[in-house]
Order: C-alpha cells, then structure tokens, then sequence
C-alpha cells in the first residue's frame, strides 16, 4: 500500500490565526469544521481539507502555490470572491502571463492566484478542456 491509497491535506502556516481565519472563512468563504488551539481545519470537495495552523516562523515562507482549487466556471469563481474583497495576483513571467484581471488561459486550463494575509499563494484553476 502507498500513499496515493491515503487521503491528503493541505497545510497552511500563519502568523495570525484569528487574521487567517477571516480570510479563509469571510473571504473565500470556507466553514471550520475542526478547531484547535493552535490551528483550524476547513474541509472541501471530496474529502479534501486544508488545515491552517499558526506558525509564524513558517508563514509566508514559500514563494510557491501552497494550495489550489478545481473550480467549474473561473470567471464566477473570480466575481465572488473580488466581491469578498480577494485580489488576484498579475504575472509577467516566461511562462505565466495574465490578464489583467489576474487570469492566466493556457488552452486547457485556467488559472488564477490569490494571497492570504501571510502571503501563501492560493490557486483556482478551471480545466477548459481534455488532455
């Protein structure tokens, strides 16, 4: 048995759990479904949760997307959470460039960025077609 036969989280640190948490649950609109002292657990589609924990040592500390989203229709996705005030990343980069809305289409996906208050980036992506 691997662990591909297991369930997996995502695990997110903070420097602030109570600033966390009002992005996390006002923001993108999770529900805590596990509370600790230290951390919170928000579940997901299909079993999946992400636990947010504090650690300030640790937050923020990857410049690399921490956790993402399959969304079904991006552009709604988007609406909702700009109207809870989430602002999306813009890049410039080989490789990666987005609209100016923050969207970046490449054929059979798309995807978007946003940052929590640390600055852990978050991922939604919208498969557009079959690979």
């Amino acid at each position: 048995m691997g662990l591909s036969d297991f369930r997996v989280d995502a695990v997110i640190a903070v420097s602030d759990l109570a600033v966390a948490r009002r992005f996390y649950e006002d923001t993108l609109g999770l529900v805590a479904v596990e509370e600790e002292d230290q951390g919170v657990r928000y579940q997901c589609a299909e079993g999946t949760r992400i636990f947010v924990y504090l650690s300030p040592a640790n937050a923020g500390a990857s410049s690399a997307t921490v956790a993402g989203w399959f969304v079904d229709d991006l552009d709604q996705t988007l609406n909702q959470l700009a109207e809870r005030g989430a602002a999306f990343e813009r890049y410039d980069q080989p490789g990666i460039k987005t609209d100016d809305r923050g969207v970046f289409d490449a054929g059979r996906f798309r995807a978007a960025w946003l940052k929590d208050p640390d600055g852990n980036t978050l991922a939604l992506t919208q498969l557009t077609a079959t690979a």
